[in-house]
C-alpha cells in the first residue's frame, strides 16, 4: 500500500483541468439533462433539478466526456449516454438519502426532508427510466448491456450495504466488495462505454473500465475517511453521519480490529446505535486517528489512485489524459 501518487509541476490537484477539456461537450450534456428531467407534473423537475443543480461535480458524465477526447471521438453519441450516467447517478442519490434518512446533501437540505421519501422515490424512478430511454435511443446493445449491468450491481451494492448495517464483525472484504459496487461500477461503466462508442477494441475498453473502477474505489475510501476527519460544511453532509448510522466503513473496521478490549466495547455499543451522541461520535473520532485507521484508509486510496493512473498506461500522451490523472489526484487530495 505504498504507492505514492505523483503531482504535477508540485501544484495542488484539480478537476479545473478536466473541466476544460470537456467543457463544450458538458453543457450539451447539460441541455439534455435539463431537457429529459422535464416533464407536464411540475413537482417532477422541481425536485430532480434541486438534486441536479445542487452543486454536483458532475464527475461521472465528466469522465464519460473525457474518455472519450482521450481516444479521439468525433462523434456526439456519447453526449446522451453521459446524460443517462447522470441520471443513473441522480437516481440512486435520491433513493440513498430515502434509505439513510439523510438532511443534508452538498450543503442543502436533501430532497426527500423537502418534498418528502414517496417523493424521491417515484422522481428517483422517473431518472432511471428517462437514462434506460437515453441508452435504447443510442442504438448499441453493448452500450445497454454495460449500463443496465452497473444500474443492476449499484442496487445490488446498496442492497447489501443495507443488510451489513451495524455489523460490527463486517469484513474488509465485504466492504471493498460494497463500494465497488455502489460506487466504482458507475465510475467504470461511464469510461468504459466511451471505448464502445469510438468502436475500440477489447484493450480499450479494459483499461478505461479499470481506469474507472479504481479511481472509484479511491473516491469512495477518501469520502469514507473524511467523515472522521472534517467538518459538516466541507463535506455537506452532517459530521458523523456514516457512524450515527453504524456504517461499518474502513477506518471503522481497522480501528476496531486494532482496540483494545474496551475500545471493542465502544464499538460494539455504537455500531448497535446504543452511542451515537455528539460526545461519542467525538470518542469515535479519537480512537479511529488513534489507531492510524485514517491514514491507513488513504493509503489504500492513494494504492487504488495510482492503480487507475497505471491504466492509462498504454494511452498516448496528451492534454486528456493529463486531466485524467489529475482527476485521480484531486480525488485522493480531498482529505488533505
Amino acid at each position: 500500500m505504498s504507492a505514492t501518487i505523483h503531482r504535477i509541476g508540485g501544484r495542488e490537484p484539480s478537476l479545473e483541468p478536466m473541466l476544460s477539456l470537456v467543457a463544450p461537450d458538458l453543457n450539451l450534456v447539460n441541455a439534455v439533462i435539463l431537457d429529459r428531467m422535464n416533464s407536464d407534473i411540475p413537482l417532477i423537475p422541481e425536485l430532480a433539478g434541486h438534486l441536479i443543480a445542487g452543486g454536483g461535480k458532475r464527475m461521472r458524465p465528466m469522465l464519460t466526456l473525457a474518455s472519450a477526447r482521450l481516444l479521439e471521438y468525433s462523434g456526439t453519441r456519447h453526449h446522451k449516454l453521459a446524460a443517462a450516467v447522470e441520471f443513473i447517478h441522480t437516481a440512486t442519490l435520491l433513493h440513498d438519502d430515502v434509505v439513510d434518512s439523510s438532511d443534508l446533501r452538498r450543503g442543502r437540505r436533501t430532497a426527500n426532508i423537502i418534498w418528502g421519501n414517496p417523493a424521491s422515490v417515484l422522481v428517483g424512478d422517473f431518472l432511471f427510466s428517462r437514462s434506460f430511454e437515453l441508452m435504447v435511443e443510442d442504438g448499441s446493445l453493448k452500450v445497454l448491456k454495460i449500463l443496465s449491468g452497473a444500474s443492476a450491481t449499484i442496487a445490488e451494492g446498496e442492497v447489501n450495504q443495507l443488510t451489513a448495517v451495524r455489523r460490527i464483525d463486517l469484513s474488509e472484504e465485504r466492504y471493498l466488495d460494497i463500494i465497488d459496487a455502489k460506487t466504482a461500477t458507475l465510475f467504470a461503466a461511464a469510461c468504459k462505454i466511451a471505448a464502445v462508442v469510438a468502436e475500440r477494441g477489447e484493450r480499450e475498453e479494459s483499461a478505461l473500465d479499470a481506469y474507472g473502477r479504481n479511481l472509484g474505489i479511491a473516491f469512495q475510501l477518501v469520502d469514507d475517511a473524511i467523515d472522521y476527519i472534517s467538518t459538516a460544511e466541507a463535506m455537506g453532509k452532517d459530521a458523523g453521519d456514516d457512524f450515527r448510522e453504524g456504517k461499518m466503513t474502513l477506518p471503522v473496521i481497522l480501528a476496531y480490529a486494532r482496540g483494545s478490549e474496551g475500545d471493542r466495547a465502544f464499538w460494539k455499543e455504537a455500531v448497535a446505535g446504543r452511542r451515537v451522541a455528539d460526545e461519542d461520535f467525538a470518542e469515535a473520532v479519537r480512537l479511529v486517528q488513534a489507531s492510524r485507521a485514517v491514514e491507513d484508509t488513504l493509503a489504500r486510496a492513494r494504492h487504488y489512485g495510482q492503480r487507475a493512473i497505471d491504466a492509462l498506461g498504454g494511452f498516448a500522451p496528451g492534454g486528456a489524459k493529463d486531466a485524467m490523472v489529475e482527476a485521480v489526484e484531486f480525488a485522493v487530495a480531498r482529505a488533505y
